[in-house]
């Protein structure tokens, strides 16, 4: 009940930010990928994803949202689905552009509490940008004690016919990706083109046994 209130009350905060700013910006997006990779390691069961947002934004930097998708953890942990909840703010400095904000990460029906919270803070500057990801919390029946540290370096260039090239980075460490994959730290990393939302990538982690894995997908934008 507590899981389904939380919800409810970010939902209903940001239809009223929307009904209340008539500066404000909402915006929208749906995707189809053969896979659904965070920091990547299929979040899927290596099968097809789904997934759509809502996004709010006006001219103060101020910014809110939701995304959710099909997800599939396997026998261990049954979930169908992943909600996300954030909020931030961003704005620039010359060429820099900082954002700051909190992501919440919420499995609505799965059968054992594996719902958390995470602050986040990046720097971009032209093409380059480097993000920092903390756990804040983490609801598991695996261990009291919950941390992940995440660093991440991503890199976007336009080439020919407005195609855009991107690199990223990731470094994942602490408590719970120890709890999750017996490891304390690993790297992932990904190389991209894009071009009229369709997409095609190459994804790859050292973890023990991983191998490099191809995706693809598409995705829409759309002003609300």
């Amino acid at each position: 009940m507590q899981k389904q209130t939380l919800i409810s009350l970010a939902l209903t905060s940001l239809l009223t930010l929307t009904s209340i700013n008539s500066y404000a910006e909402v915006t929208a997006n749906m995707a189809a990928n053969s896979n659904y990779y965070w920091r990547g390691v299929t979040q899927s069961a290596d099968q097809a994803a789904i997934s759509g947002g809502i996004d709010y934004s006006n001219d103060t930097g101020f910014y809110a949202g939701g995304w959710a998708s099909n997800i599939d953890f396997g026998p261990t942990t049954r979930a169908s689905y992943e909600l996300d909840l954030y909020a931030g703010f961003s704005q620039s400095i010359g060429e820099i552009t900082y954002d700051v904000g909190y992501l919440y990460y919420a499995y609505p029906d799965a059968d054992t509490s594996i719902d958390m919270g995470e602050l986040y803070g990046s720097l971009s500057w032209q093409w380059l940008t480097g993000k920092v990801s903390y756990l804040t919390h983490a609801q598991s029946d695996s261990s009291a004690s919950e941390d992940m540290l995440y660093l991440e370096l991503n890199a976007s260039f336009e080439i020919l016919n407005a195609t855009e090239l991107a690199f990223h980075l990731g470094h994942s460490s602490g408590d719970t990706i120890n709890d999750w994959y017996g490891e304390k730290t690993y790297l992932d990393y990904s190389v991209s083109i894009a071009k009229d939302g369709f997409s095609l990538g190459l994804v790859q982690t050292n973890l023990t046994d991983d191998d490099l894995k191809v995706f693809v997908g598409y995705s829409l934008d759309f002003k609300l």
